[in-house]
């Protein structure tokens, strides 16, 4: 059967974007990817709102009002436990996709945004604060799993040329999810004191789309073959997502990466952490998903208007501003996508970051010299969008693009836990301590997010290769050198000792 169905087409090797790719990607995308900016930018519009309510509730309930402190303390964990769920989810991932698969996970995960967004949009009606803390919560953990498990499913699914290209599709419906937040905040549609209960729970509508239309799509040839051995369901997913060409090099590929991990079971996040063979690796995807996140961007997302305020910005026009920066995310984000497999991995990210700790350095002295020089306010708004455009290019998207890249099919699913726990608690520091950062430094917080995303340009520029347009088992093979296994890699008989090495051998050549 599955000889027949390979066949079935002897013509080029597939590499071309199908319909059936772009669909799974933008659908995968639009229910999970863009929930996550929904809910990091949602809350930023009805602060003030939502601090009402917290201080209204406690006086009807324990007759005492709460000072400003404490409702920033409380605004605070609104925002930031939302980081909170994100990684409890991230440290999900890997169970849940070894057990259920990549499209399985994404499908089963939508009922935690039902419940987060019924609870949030009957706060008010209930007069229960909590519901909104633990509503955020909820769809926390929802993005935590879907933030890890759509750029696996999209990176196992795509043929290695169009590998880039896909995987940051998620990145653009992130800042996609960003200005939707913005614009349906504004004080001429949701940003009334009455309809903030209604802007946080619309994330249920994206979802309910997803729920509908994703379980019709083949689950990842990756996963089927190597984690569950089905040759058949293996091809018949490839030919749905090429539709025509030959796609015996495809599950040949897969295969050779199947008999290298023929004796290895799926690594648990200990097993990562200790194997050797995949030091540099780990290390990558930890400087990468820490510095995306202290880069200072979270910081801007959440307090978009404060920051806008303290620049000196008129009150009337915050909100206009902010929507204006959503836009610039969303052109900014389409722009890495489609550049990344023309340039590369390693342009996207050096420059992005390189460009953000310009801009950090322009926000501080923007702001220290705007009282003796008024244009500086306009300098301050540049630097912000140049922040938010430099990210979106780059950084944005490529840490979780890379993740994939960097392991194979064993290793993975433990990778992206270790990613996503790192990335959403670094999430949760910046949202929860900046605002108190930026009482104690005032402007000079920022050149702290200047030194971070120079010590990361950094680290790209002398230790990432780039991966474009290699197959997992050929960028597994370029970290072997750093890794210090060359000397281990052959048996006396000059066969490659995949097995002992966890399948992150260099291949070699029988003498």
């Amino acid at each position: 059967m599955a000889e027949e169905l390979l066949l079935e087409n002897d013509a080029k090797h597939s590499t071309h974007l199908t319909k059936p790719l772009l669909a799974v990607a933008f659908l995968a995308s639009f229910g999970s990817s863009m929930l996550y900016g929904y809910n990091l930018a949602v809350v930023n519009s009805p602060a003030q709102y939502i601090k009402d309510f917290y201080n209204e509730t406690m006086i009807e309930t324990y007759d005492w009002s709460p000072d400003e402190k404490l409702l920033t303390v409380l605004y605070s964990l609104t925002v930031s436990i939302f980081a909170i769920g994100g990684m409890t989810g991230a440290l999900l991932v890997g169970k849940l996709v070894t057990k259920y698969g990549r499209k399985g996970t994404l499908v089963r995960a939508t009922v935690l945004v039902f419940i987060g967004g019924a609870l949030m949009g009957s706060s008010r009606a209930c007069r229960m604060p909590a519901m909104v803390i633990v509503g955020r919560f909820i769809t926390g953990v929802h993005s935590g799993i879907s933030l890890s498990v759509v750029p696996m499913y999209l990176g196992e699914i795509a043929p290695k040329n169009l590998r880039g290209f896909l995987g940051l599709v998620p990145s653009i419906h992130i800042c996609l999810g960003v200005f939707i937040a913005q614009v349906l905040g504004l004080h001429e549609l949701l940003g009334k004191e009455e309809h903030w209960p209604l802007l946080l729970s619309l994330v249920v509508f994206p979802t309910l789309v997803q729920l509908m239309l994703l379980p019709w799509f083949p689950e990842s040839p990756r996963y089927l073959l190597i984690d569950k051995g089905d040759v058949d369901a293996t091809i018949a997913a490839l030919k749905w997502y090429r539709l025509k060409g030959n796609i015996q090099a495809e599950v040949e590929e897969m295969q050779e990466e199947q008999r290298s991990l023929s004796s290895i079971e799926t690594i648990s996040v200990r097993g990562l952490l200790m194997d050797r063979c995949v030091r540099w690796q780990v290390i990558t995807i930890a400087v990468v998903n820490v510095g995306m996140q202290l880069s200072g961007i979270d910081a801007i997302w959440f307090y978009t208007n404060d920051i806008f305020k303290n620049a000196g910005i008129p009150e009337p026009y915050i909100q206009y501003t902010t929507v204006g920066t959503g836009a610039i995310e969303v052109i900014s984000g389409m722009l890495g996508c489609f550049t990344i497999e023309r340039l590369g991995r390693r342009p996207l990210m050096i420059g992005g970051f390189l460009f953000m700790a310009f801009c950090c350095v322009g926000i501080t002295l923007s702001i220290l010299f705007q009282a003796q020089l008024s244009f500086m306010r306009y300098i301050s708004v540049g630097c912000v969008v140049g922040i938010i455009a430099g990210f979106c290019i780059g950084p944005a998207g490529v840490p979780f693009l890379i993740t994939a890249e960097l392991f194979k099919q064993s290793h993975r699913p433990a990778a992206y836990t270790v990613a996503g726990c790192l990335n959403w608690l670094s999430n949760f520091t910046i949202g929860f301590v900046f605002p108190f950062l930026e009482i104690a430094t005032g402007p000079y917080c920022y050149l702290i997010f200047c030194a971070i995303c120079l010590g990361v340009a950094i680290y790209t520029i002398f230790v990432i290769p780039e991966t474009k347009n290699k197959t997992f088992m050929e960028i597994s093979q370029m970290f072997a050198s750093k890794n210090n296994i060359l000397k281990e890699e052959l048996t006396p008989n000059g066969h490659v000792k995949l097995a002992v090495m966890n399948g992150y051998g260099t291949l070699g050549q029988p003498d």
